[in-house]
């Protein structure tokens, strides 16, 4: 046959040299809905038990909000389970607009269209609106689906040091001849947690006549001060000519997104992007659970607040236990752990104490950057924190790299 023992062996030969490396990654089962308090099974065939997630992106504690699920099972009673359709031929329902509309209205744009996923967004709108006689010119750690989805389009891709706004000029000014230029963003980088300094970044695109373009997938709902998103929490809301985001963290945890931003931008998406035309309508269920999450967040801040004040008191805990933390004030807050191997086992030392945390190393984050990314959401309780606090200090004991620094850490574990 086509699969011959060779084929297999040159895949099982790589799936080893993986496992040898300390990248391994393996899937934990949880039997529960998401949630602060989640009951998990890890390894495969063991007991499961409860445990505090603390690597969610449930910022708002939404997944399993009694009103969204209520929400979900009436639209799924008076909408259906599915579309069986794209949009354009016969998979366009009322909900769908009126949640483009909601979403256009909370995020400030001209026109919203929705995705099947955050990723296909990205995946579909550069392809969409740019020409080979373009620029891409992107931030060096904007998030792979981004990468992803400029490697589709024709237009040429450049890039500048993250943050970097005197290197970002540069690379406007050197590509001042091309027809449109588009400068990308993530809105908060998913693996360093850290804001883009997009006042800044708005102010150079204005002066060289460029698009600014942010996913800000992990801070629609939670950032700035009514949870608008990185745009306004650097008070640039209006500004930002395409924003592509999710359904699937704070704003309701499910799944969808969005291109949402300049109306003939949008249009565009809706006669040219291919994910769009070529995929599923995101289903009602959906759909319906998110226009309830909108409506929650436009009645109060009360989550949004909650979530901040939690996760400037884990920082601190963390801060002052000795753990090496990668600068921010999002509810992503990495602990940095530089090696691999390291991280796989200090996330299972955890898991033993009641926590799930899980280890990120390569490829997911540069070769030596291994660490735990912690997640904070409003769903935690002081309790949560203080006894996913108390684990963290007694396995950081365990390894012997409370107060180390970076680079005793990496004298004692390796790279």
């Amino acid at each position: 046959m086509a699969y011959s023992d060779r084929v297999r062996g040159v895949f099982g030969s790589q799936l080893d040299e993986i496992r040898e490396k300390g990248l391994f990654k393996q899937e934990r089962f949880i039997h529960s809905a998401q949630a602060a308090d989640i009951e998990v099974e890890f390894p495969s065939g063991a007991d499961v038990r409860k445990v505090i997630n603390i690597c969610a992106n449930n910022y708002l504690g939404l997944s399993s909000h009694p009103d969204v699920v209520k929400a979900a099972h009436e639209g799924l009673d008076s909408r259906g389970y599915g579309m069986s359709s794209v949009r354009f031929i016969c998979g366009t329902q009322d909900i769908h607009r009126q949640l483009e509309n909601k979403m256009t209205e909370f995020l400030g744009t001209e026109d919203t269209i929705l995705f099947p996923s955050c990723m296909d967004a990205n995946a579909g709108v550069f392809e969409a609106v740019l020409t080979s006689d373009d620029v891409m010119i992107s931030d060096r750690l904007v998030h792979a689906s981004i990468i992803d989805g400029m490697r589709l389009c024709s237009a040429q891709h450049d890039t500048f040091k993250h943050s970097n706004v005197e290197h970002l000029e540069k690379k406007l000014q050197l590509h001042a001849d091309k027809r449109l230029k588009l400068v990308i963003n993530d809105g908060v980088y998913s693996m360093d947690g850290d804001a883009a300094r997009l006042d800044e970044i708005a102010e150079l695109c204005e002066k060289y006549d460029a698009m600014l373009f942010v996913d800000d997938s992990h801070a629609s709902g939670f950032i700035g001060k009514t949870g608008r998103g990185t745009h306004e929490k650097c008070g640039v809301m209006g500004k930002v000519d395409i924003i592509t985001t999710t359904f699937g963290k704070a704003l309701g945890g499910a799944s969808g997104g969005c291109v949402s931003g300049r109306k003939e931008i949008v249009e565009m998406c809706r006669q040219k992007a291919r994910p769009y035309l070529f995929s599923n309508t995101i289903a009602p269920v959906v759909v319906s659970g998110v226009l309830k999450v909108l409506d929650i967040l436009s009645a109060s801040t009360e989550r949004r607040d909650k979530l901040e004040a939690n996760t400037a008191y884990w920082r601190k805990g963390l801060t002052e236990a000795g753990f090496v933390l990668k600068e921010g004030d999002t509810p992503i807050v990495p602990v940095m752990l530089f090696n691999a191997k390291l991280a796989q086992d200090f996330s299972r030392d955890l898991y033993e104490e009641g926590i799930y945390a899980i280890g990120f190393f390569f490829p997911v984050v540069p070769n030596g950057q291994a660490r735990i990314r912690t997640q904070i959401s409003a769903g935690h309780e002081i309790n949560h924190l203080d006894k996913a606090l108390d684990a963290f200090r007694k396995v950081g004991k365990k390894h012997g790299i409370l107060g180390l620094s970076k680079g005793e850490i990496i004298d004692k574990y390796g790279l």
